[in-house]
């Protein structure tokens, strides 16, 4: 039987046990929902009141020079860059994810003149399929196949442009093998495009090892970068000659202060970006990056896998009979556990009055994201004995825990 006392002794010898500090949490809350939103790093608060107070209320204008936010994007690129195994001058920080998704799928199909094709699976995150249905809809020869997980070696085919998909499923944790998917494709002339939100920042992630093509993902889940974070995305050095972005904004001319009439797309990546970016979002995504410093991403993976293990396994030893079930994988898992109940939302609302919050995914999953840098062992514990108290006691019958706001 484990107990509270063995989490806390894993807690005594664990090395991110420091990072915590890192953060601005309330100390009243556990906090299992950084594959979300990430938590609030102190080092935000301070980057982001220098930007307002300093650099735009007194240097005004004059910090597009000064302050450097003209570098914003490839500076914050770069720095993501060692996160997912790619090159300083192949990531760029701009848009949405869903824009940067668009941008990558129609350039990739541009890559692949005569293919028509895109493939994906059943149940990818909504956003990606909305992304690719419109993109579909709007060149109208260009057809999406939507297939389970295991039916996609099948689905490639040289009719197919690019395969698209999630690396960590946002709902099971699942983690697809990107180097053998990408290696399948590639067999066929396949491009691969990943998106990494859920990946990065979590788990080591190698983008050049896996000789991936293109990739998104988005800065507020594990990267901490604030609530609508900009964006990143990755497009492999070897196709950077060749690469078009299908949005061809100012930011992304090879000289975009002088004003041109005509359209002349920037070095390598640089063209992905299209419009002005948002400072304040990439001050505060830029100020987050610095928690990654001197992290080894093995190591921070290992702690996330032990935290699930452990928490599957109080699951089992303590909440047997009360109807829950295991949704995703014990092996090849993102950092995250997701469980399964008839009364998943009143429960997981009954669980986050009691201080732990989690997150509700229609149409029964309760989601709980395992976040190393600032969630231990003991929390675990703690979060468990919530939820055994929030069954027992049927808390989560109560009507409050019934009502649905806009965000779920």
């Amino acid at each position: 039987m484990i107990t509270r006392r063995d989490c806390l002794a894993l807690d005594e010898a664990d090395p991110f046990a420091g990072h915590r500090a890192l953060f601005d949490l309330p100390k009243d809350v556990i906090y299992l929902d950084g594959n979300s939103l990430g938590a609030l790093p102190h080092a935000v608060k301070v980057a982001v009141a220098d930007c307002v107070d300093t650099q735009w209320g007194r240097d005004l204008i004059g910090s597009w020079n000064s302050a450097g936010w003209i570098d914003l994007p490839a500076r914050v690129g770069a720095k993501i860059a060692p996160l997912i195994g790619a090159g300083p001058d192949e990531v760029i920080a701009c848009d949405s994810t869903s824009v940067n998704l668009f941008k990558l799928a129609a350039a990739a199909l541009k890559l692949r003149p005569g293919r028509k094709v895109i493939v994906t699976e059943t149940g990818n995150f909504p956003s990606d399929l909305y992304v690719l249905q419109g993109l579909a809809e709007m060149l109208g020869d260009v057809s999406l196949r939507v297939v389970p997980a295991g039916d996609l070696p099948a689905a490639l085919s040289d009719d197919a442009a690019l395969l698209v998909l999630t690396h960590s499923h946002y709902k099971s944790g699942q983690v697809h093998d990107m180097a053998d998917l990408t290696a399948r494709a590639h067999a066929v002339g396949v491009l691969t495009l990943w998106d990494l939100s859920h990946s990065t920042g979590a788990m080591p992630v190698d983008l050049a090892g896996a000789q991936a093509d293109l990739a998104v993902g988005c800065g507020y889940k594990f990267l901490n970068g604030g609530p609508g974070a900009p964006a990143y995305l990755y497009v492999a050095k070897r196709h950077h000659a060749a690469f078009r972005s299908p949005l061809t904004g100012w930011m992304g001319h090879a000289d975009p202060f002088a004003f041109g009439d005509d359209y002349e797309g920037g070095s390598g990546v640089k063209q992905a970006l299209s419009g002005t970016p948002s400072v304040l979002g990439m001050v505060a995504l830029e100020a987050a990056l610095g928690v990654f410093e001197g992290v080894d991403m093995a190591a921070l993976k290992a702690k996330a896998d032990h935290m699930g293990d452990l928490f599957l396994d109080l699951v089992t030893e303590r909440c047997g009979g009360m109807g829950f079930e295991v949704a995703g994988p014990r092996e090849d898992r993102g950092s995250q556990v997701s469980l399964t109940h008839a009364r998943a939302f009143p429960i997981m609302q009954a669980l986050i009055s009691h201080g732990v919050v989690g997150d509700f995914r229609a149409p029964d999953i309760l989601r709980f994201g395992m976040t190393p840098l600032y969630a231990g062992f003991a929390d675990i514990w703690d979060a468990v004995e919530a939820l055994v108290g929030v069954m027992a006691r049927g808390d989560w019958r109560e009507s409050r825990f019934q009502v649905r706001g806009a965000v779920t």
